[in-house]
């Protein structure tokens, strides 16, 4: 059974292993809390968490390279409880939404009122105010009660009124009417008339004409008469 070359990995691991000392070197030299001092609060944390990861996970490691099963041991669940941590750190550090600034303006008349109560100037002109406010609303509501009360009077005269007025209509109706009727009689006389005169004047003229033939036949027969006794 061939055994795989194992050299290639090793010097990979020394490699890297010099690059994390070169890194770590400036965290070495001093202890956790004279570093941790320097940064501000939340790049503390991160700090401490991310040093607690690191050695949790190079105990994780060392079980795993013993043979150990690693997920069984107590460090197993220090590594979860350590990402929990990374998650909480990355929450606080993206921006909240913009909150909307809402102002109470019952307190802060509240709060003006209060702190102008000293004021004697003010409390007048304050008092004079709320006194021409309390009479401009009964005002208001006296012109209100007055309207209410006389719009019923004038809805109630307002059926007669229209009484009347739609018997002035139906009266000039009739008597528009009537008026049409007569003018109608009026001209159906006249064109009566007119027919009586018209047909009068065609009698008048046939009779003429039948007197003129007449004439002119009795002309002829003269003439006839005349011709037979020559």
């Amino acid at each position: 059974m061939d055994v795989p070359d194992l050299t290639p990995l090793l010097e990979q691991l020394d490699d890297n292993v010099d690059d994390l000392e070169e890194i770590l070197g400036p965290i070495l030299k001093s202890s956790l809390t004279e570093t941790s001092k320097k940064l501000p609060v939340l790049d503390k944390a991160k700090f401490h968490v991310l040093v607690t990861y690191a050695l949790e996970s190079l105990v994780f490691s060392y079980l795993r390279l013993h043979g150990v099963n690693a997920k069984e041991h107590p460090v197993f669940r220090e590594l979860t409880r350590v990402k929990q941590y990374f998650e909480k750190i990355k929450a606080l550090e993206t921006e909240p939404e913009q909150r909307t600034m809402k102002l109470d303006k019952e307190a802060a008349g509240r709060f003006i009122k209060h702190g102008l109560a000293g004021n004697d100037k003010l409390d007048m002109q304050r008092k004079e105010q709320e006194a021409k406010e309390k009479a401009r609303a009964q005002m208001k509501a006296s012109l209100l009660a007055k309207k209410s009360g006389s719009t019923p009077a004038e809805s109630s005269k307002n059926p007669t009124s229209e009484s009347e007025s739609g018997s002035d209509e139906g009266s000039e109706g009739e008597a528009a009417e009537k008026q049409k009727s007569k003018s109608k009689g009026k001209k159906k006389e006249k064109s009566g008339e007119s027919g009586d005169k018209s047909s009068k004047k065609k009698n008048k003229r046939s009779k003429e004409g039948r007197k003129e033939e007449s004439k002119e036949r009795r002309k002829k027969k003269m003439e006839k008469r005349k011709a037979r006794q020559s």
